[in-house]
């Protein structure tokens, strides 16, 4: 069964109104590529933005996940969208997480919708089953009485989970880890929590993106648990069999004019340790896609390229595959994940320590949120500069944190981490 398409004529505030009506439902995913914002990324955008809701059928696997999506995907020759936690690294891998959690997200979650809305170069579409085109005009009358004033709710206030001095003491710990050897960076993160809080999903989610417009950014919700993402990162891209992975590892803060913004650009490019860290990733990630690339097909497309936010500089790395074609791409995810450029190298042992000197879960910080299409096609983000929102425990988190190595500052470390903590604070003040 094929889905029909609908051209759409946008009416006013229709992404807005589109955006809130699909975040009152259980199961949604908005994806939004701030197409026409003034941002850099070494990639065009497939689409402008992706709406899709209310769920025909989904799959919440609570063990061997990967295998249970493989038989999902391989049965639906549809669109899904769902999300990777970072916790399935203790399937992918022998690893644990005995940290406390405080988001509910499942390890794996993935839907088929009922209702799926495309914006591609400024025209949108709907597509729909033939048996529920009928219900279409009612759907977008609704959308047209879509309230889009923003609830009031009181400010949201955060608390770190550890002090200055207990991330100071941690930093200097994995330090330690490495001048041993027994690992080369890690990626280590603090989280913040506001518990007994409400807030507006969609509302917040608009306001992210006029702070920090990013192309992969996504407004998702599964069961009760939500997430309001700003994410500048692609996990993995599949287009006919190349795959495209572009870790960012190196960050630094815009300029207050053009000529100071020039400079900063420069400073990261040349950097000895902004350097090291990317590097050190794109060594891991094209390890992780040779295990399933046609022979002698991994490459660098760029190193070390420059790109520039709303709020900040980034360093990105662009990697490619072919992928063989013995092999299902569902198990070239697998293979990867978790993504380098959140855990570190090698790969398995800087997530035990990661383990050991972080306080919380991550769950879906540092996983992927993102889509399969029916063409086989598929792309999937990193899930950082976010927001989760525990909806049954009315808690708000977010997590923040960089990558750690021989040449690394900690007093420097914290002060980038906070310099990434500052878009969800302000979206999140008098939300």
């Amino acid at each position: 069964m094929k889905r029909s398409q609908v051209d759409i004529d946008e009416r006013q505030d229709f992404i807005l109104k589109l955006q809130k009506l699909a975040a009152g439902h259980e199961h949604y995913c908005c994806l939004d590529s701030n197409s026409q914002a003034a941002y850099t990324y070494p990639d065009e955008m497939r689409f402008d933005h992706v709406i899709a809701f209310e769920s025909i059928d989904f799959i919440q696997p609570k063990s061997d996940a990967f295998a249970v999506l493989k038989e999902y995907r391989n049965k639906h020759s549809d669109w899904l969208f769902g999300h990777f936690s970072y916790d399935l690294k203790n399937e992918v891998e022998k690893l644990s997480s005995g940290n406390p959690s405080f988001s509910g997200f499942p390890e794996l979650f993935f839907f088929r919708p009922k209702w799926l809305f495309i914006c591609e170069g400024g025209k949108w579409r709907a597509e729909v089953f033939e048996e529920h085109l009928p219900e279409l005009d009612q759907l977008l009358r609704d959308i047209e009485s879509v309230d889009i004033t923003s609830k009031k709710f009181p400010n949201v206030d955060f608390e770190p989970q550890i002090t200055h001095a207990q991330y100071i003491k941690r930093v200097m710990s994995l330090k330690h880890h490495i001048q041993i050897g027994d690992i080369y960076e890690a990626n280590f993160c603090q989280n913040f929590v506001s518990p007994n809080t409400e807030i507006d999903l969609a509302s917040i989610f608009q306001r992210l993106q006029k702070i920090s417009p990013t192309p992969f950014a996504a407004l998702y919700g599964a069961s009760g648990q939500h997430l309001i993402c700003a994410s500048p990162e692609r996990f993995i891209a599949k287009r006919g069999s190349t795959l495209t992975s572009q870790p960012i590892k190196g960050t630094a803060k815009r300029g207050s004019d053009r000529d100071e913004d020039e400079k900063i650009k420069e400073v990261l490019r040349s950097d000895p340790k902004e350097q090291s860290e990317n590097v050190m990733i794109v060594d891991l990630v094209r390890n992780d896609l040779s295990r399933t690339a046609q022979k002698g097909t991994v490459r660098v497309d760029e190193l070390f390229g420059v790109y520039s936010f709303e709020t900040v500089h980034q360093l990105i790395s662009t990697v490619k595959s072919e992928l063989r074609d013995d092999v299902d791409f569902v198990d070239a995810l697998k293979l990867a994940f978790p993504m380098g450029s959140m855990t570190g190298a090698p790969k398995v042992k800087a997530m035990q320590l990661i383990e050991e000197h972080e306080s919380f879960k991550r769950g879906l910080y540092s996983g992927s949120v993102g889509y399969f299409d029916p063409k086989g096609n598929a792309d999937f983000n990193v899930v950082i500069r976010s927001i989760l929102y525990n909806a049954p425990e009315k808690t708000v988190s977010f997590a923040v944190g960089g990558a750690i190595t021989s040449l690394c500052d900690p007093e420097k470390e914290y002060e980038e981490s906070l310099l990434k903590a500052q878009g969800m604070i302000k979206a999140l003040k008098n939300a």
